[in-house]
């Protein structure tokens, strides 16, 4: 089934990320999102008649029902998405697929993330339970893998690293430059958590190493956020507020959960998820004006755009090298930021590579608005490395 111009982004709603939240919770920061995202496509929520949300603490079962009546929209097509970081990509997708298949028309997709300051014990009280938190869990990893060590992913795009440095020899300050670039991008994007710092590469290499060989600066910061978006069939989109953003190809790849059962530490499952989408727009890569990749390291990035098929495996070094990633270069990357800049607020983090395609797609990109760009590459990235979806975004059908 091709998903071809079916379907259009037509509203979008965003929070500025924060460090911390203070007495909000995760239902009440969906709900509002949600309102922004249905009000900027020029909507009422009784116009709403599908929602897929992410699960969240105050409703660990029942979370799409939850929203529902929250809400109170009267939906014919309710999901739950659990792709981690790639959950906001993977939302676009199936309420592409919903609208495609006839089950519903206009589909509210909503993604946030809380976050509050430690307490005096030192716990931090948030709405993730992390990656083994949850004392039911008896997964392989959380058994044979968490007792010695194995917790987060800084260790796991660390062996990433690693293996990759030693099969292909990328230069550190190569991997700097993907950080600088989308610092460059986030100072001229007013609600980026790192809007008005500017970084070098030499900041970027003297900055303390976390993970062996992963520098602070590398890394994302987990801050506070949310962000939603209204997908319409493509009729409805053409008479809403803005000039629609079409979905043009899609794709999804999932192969591992744990860095231990990944099949390639240097290959990854985003070459299946890229070429299907490709496939399915039937567009190439020369024609892709901005480049929205899920950036939790630099080193998520290089890989990704060897595996989309933007540089030759091995040859992800030299291409940073020889293009401008800066929203007025050659090659925009993430010109909002990225989560390296912008903020990573959990699964909202993800779903903000997707909001700033639309924008870009839209025109709306103030401050950072990428010329006249007419096709846009997205990538969803979740686990280490594990669950990729692709999506392809245009202009016109």
């Amino acid at each position: 089934m091709s998903l071809r111009g079916k379907a259009a982004i037509a509203g979008i709603g965003e929070f500025r990320p924060s460090r911390y939240t203070e007495g909000a919770t995760t239902l009440g920061m969906l709900a509002e999102v949600g309102m922004q995202a249905v009000a900027d496509a020029g909507l009422e929520m009784k116009d709403i008649d599908g929602l897929v949300t992410e699960s969240f603490a105050e409703s660990p079962m029942f979370a799409p029902a939850t929203m529902v009546e929250y809400l109170g929209i009267d939906a014919k097509f309710a999901e739950v998405v659990d792709h981690g970081g790639a959950t906001g990509a993977a939302m676009v997708l199936r309420a592409a697929m919903a609208i495609s298949s006839g089950l519903c028309d206009r589909v509210l997709c909503v993604t946030a993330a809380r976050r509050e300051r430690r307490s005096n014990s030192g716990e931090r009280s948030s709405a993730s339970t992390g990656w083994a938190g949850r004392r039911t869990d008896r997964t392989p990893y959380s058994e044979f893998e968490v007792p010695y060590g194995a917790i987060g992913a800084n260790y796991g795009y660390a062996m990433i690293a690693q293996r990759y440095m030693y099969e292909y020899g990328v230069k550190p300050e190569q991997l700097a430059e993907i950080a600088v670039a989308q610092r460059y991008n986030a100072c001229h994007n007013p609600e980026a958590i790192f809007f008005g710092q500017p970084i070098t590469v030499e900041d970027v290499l003297n900055s303390p190493v976390v993970v062996d060989p992963l520098h602070m600066l590398e890394i994302v910061m987990p801050v506070a956020g949310a962000a939603a978006l209204v997908v319409t069939g493509a009729r409805t989109a053409r008479r809403l507020k803005h000039d629609p953003v079409y979905v043009l190809g899609a794709g999804e790849h999932t192969t591992h959960r744990s860095i231990t059962y990944a099949p390639s530490l240097t290959h990854s499952p985003i070459t299946a998820a890229a070429d299907a989408a490709f496939k399915m727009a039937g567009v190439r890569r020369k024609h892709i004006d901005i480049a929205s990749i899920y950036d939790c390291y630099t080193i998520t990035v290089l890989v990704s755009l060897e595996d989309a098929g933007f540089a030759k495996k091995g040859r992800g070094g030299k291409f940073v090298e020889e293009h401008n990633l800066r929203f007025d270069g050659d090659f925009p990357l993430n010109p909002h930021g990225g989560q390296l800049s912008f903020g990573q607020a959990g699964l909202a983090g993800g779903m903000s590579h997707v909001t700033e395609a639309a924008r870009q797609l839209m025109g709306r990109a103030k401050g950072r608005q990428v010329k006249k760009p007419d096709f846009a590459f997205v990538n969803g990235n979740g686990g280490i490395m594990s669950e990729q979806v692709s999506l392809i975004l245009g202009r016109d059908r």
